[in-house]
């Protein structure tokens, strides 16, 4: 996948707020992004407020990851012309696993089913 270096090196911090925004267009919040976020990283509410305020590209994001859920293995479908479940890189997917579960909220789909419950 060519863009990998670029998804590596994204700011979380500078992306964050267009998934704020995705989401609040189509009636979600800002809290149910931020619990998606948590969900799919093991990060607390108080570290995700904390990489918010620092500097911290997407690489390094995933890396230091307390925890992926493991029901992040049942995201699945087409993300930006891939199909997630098929990506090799691990920091590509879950970029991309981050991606789904945000268009998922801003489709209007139920927090149960986006969290895999």
């Amino acid at each position: 996948m060519k863009n990998q270096e670029k998804i590596y090196k994204l700011s979380f911090p500078k992306v964050y707020p267009f998934y704020v925004e995705k989401a609040v267009k189509k009636g979600r919040t800002k809290e149910e992004v931020d619990e998606i976020i948590c969900w799919l990283t093991g990060y607390s509410i108080e570290e995700l407020e904390h990489i918010l305020r620092q500097e911290m590209n997407f690489e390094t994001f995933f890396k230091q990851a307390p925890q992926i859920n493991p029901n992040a293995s049942k995201i699945k479908g087409v993300i930006c012309g891939y199909r997630v479940e098929e990506i090799e890189d691990d920091i590509v997917r879950k970029a991309r696993f981050l991606d789904k579960l945000i268009d998922e909220l801003a489709k209007g789909r139920a927090m149960e089913k986006i969290l895999r419950q």
